[in-house]
Order: C-alpha cells, then structure tokens, then sequence
C-alpha cells in the first residue's frame, strides 16, 4: 500500500530531523500569547508536504502551519509536523509527527512517530493498531479511581473561562494520577497502548486528532464527545478511554459544565 509506505517513511524522515535539530529549535515565532511556531516545525512540514505533493499530486493536504490544499479528489492529508512544540522550542523531548490519510471524509490510515523513543505507532481502519509491529490493545483498568488520566490547555487559558481547568481539578479528585505532556497525539496513542487509561482535552484540532484516535479505536478503546456522542476529528471536545472507565469520565465532565 503506497499511502502507507510513504506516510511512514515521511514520519521517520522529518521526526529524524526533529531529533537531529534537538535543542536547536532555531528562529520562534508567537502566533499567540503562548501559541508559538518553531524554524524546525516549517522545516519539518516542507520536507512532508514537498514530497505528498510530489507523489500524490491530485491529493488535498491540510496541515498545521501552511494554507490547507483542497482538491476534488476525495483524498486528504493530515498533518501535524511537529506535535508537542513548546516542549521542542524548550529542549522538553516529549514531541512526535502526526500524519493522516483521510478518504472521502473518512480517516483510514494514520501513523506518529516519536523519534526520541523510536516509537512509530500506525493504525488501519479496520485492521488494528500496531507500535512498532506489535499489535495495541487498551488497558483493563476497571475504576477511575485507579486509573492514570492524561489532558492537555488550550492556547487561550488565559483569556477563556472554557480553559480546562475545571475540568482538571474535578478528575485530579477522582483519578489515581493526571500527566499533561505536552502532546495530544502521544496522549492518545498512549491510550491505545494502554500506558494512559483515558484522556480528554479541549479546543483541539483535526491535525492534532486525526491519527491518535483512529489508534484508540483499532485498539479496542472508546473515543467520544463530552456528552457521549461520536467523535469527529472536527469536534471541540475529546475524551478517549479504554472504554470501561469512559462512563465514569463522563459524568466527571458534567461536571464542569
């Protein structure tokens, strides 16, 4: 499978140069009061999409940094070439890229690679979910209370009331630990290898999303809205678990409503 092959290779490839420049993010850019760009993210997504569009030139891509590419043919990318850039921009390895192959809507191919670890998670639509070939399943964790939470802030807490925080005190009273790393793909793709028991998050976007949650799914785990209805890559909310807690999240989220 072509899309597959290249979407890996391209992960390797830019997440080598991440790693390489490690330290070195060069010239920082604010698109935000905190919400930042590096030289290296650019760098990275150059490498991506220069050689999608080389190979697939009929294909849309959309991708973080850049004005999205549409075309009519029912097949777009999606990228995050640097997933986790305030930890890079700080010498924090905690990073990954994140790349999508989405059909007619519909996610079907995706893979991150972490390339501190040398842990490239890849998952099919309908044919599971693998790090670095071994097959992915969720945790059994049973309880919240004995559960480990991952999360994440939005860009704008300091200016938002929806900023998270309620949200956050609310699981820290209820779960067994909470870990906000820094990067929404690794977040999910840690549920699916059952490292986390469930994460949730605000105000993310479709780049942010679009592979981790197909990995959650192809490893048994549920992945929803705050109010249980099926998540889309579009949507502002995410909570992902290993399903056997996630009514229990659930009804923690209600909370902060």
């Amino acid at each position: 499978m072509e899309i597959r092959t290249v979407a890996i290779d391209l992960a390797r490839r830019s997440g080598r140069l991440l790693k390489e420049n490690l330290g070195h993010a060069g010239r920082i850019e604010f698109k935000g009061e905190v919400d930042i760009v590096t030289e290296m993210d650019r760098k990275a997504e150059a490498l991506i999409v220069e050689e999608l569009k080389r190979r697939f030139p009929d294909h849309g891509i959309l991708t973080e940094e850049s004005r999205e590419k549409t075309t009519s043919s029912g097949c777009r990318w999606i990228i995050d070439p640097l997933d986790g850039t305030t930890n890079y921009a700080h010498g924090f390895p905690v990073f990954c890229v994140s790349i999508a192959f989405e059909h007619n809507g519909d996610v079907v191919f995706g893979t991150v690679y972490d390339p501190v670890l040398d842990e490239l998670f890849v998952a099919e639509k309908g044919k599971g979910a693998f790090m670095n070939d071994t097959r992915l399943r969720v945790s059994v964790v049973s309880t919240l209370d004995k559960s480990l939470l991952a999360t994440g802030f939005p860009y704008d807490l300091r200016t938002s009331k929806e900023n998270n925080l309620d949200h956050f005190a609310n699981f820290a009273l209820r779960a067994q630990a909470i870990r906000r790393a820094g990067s929404a793909a690794l977040d999910l793709c840690y549920v699916g290898c059952g490292r986390f028991d469930g994460f949730w998050e605000i105000k993310l976007h479709p780049w942010d999303v679009a592979v981790g949650a197909l990995v959650v799914e192809e490893a048994g785990g549920r992945i929803t809205d705050f109010e249980g209805r099926p998540f889309s890559i579009y949507s502002s909310e995410c909570v992902a678990s290993n399903g056997i807690i996630h009514d229990e999240m659930l009804q923690v989220l209600k909370k902060g409503r």
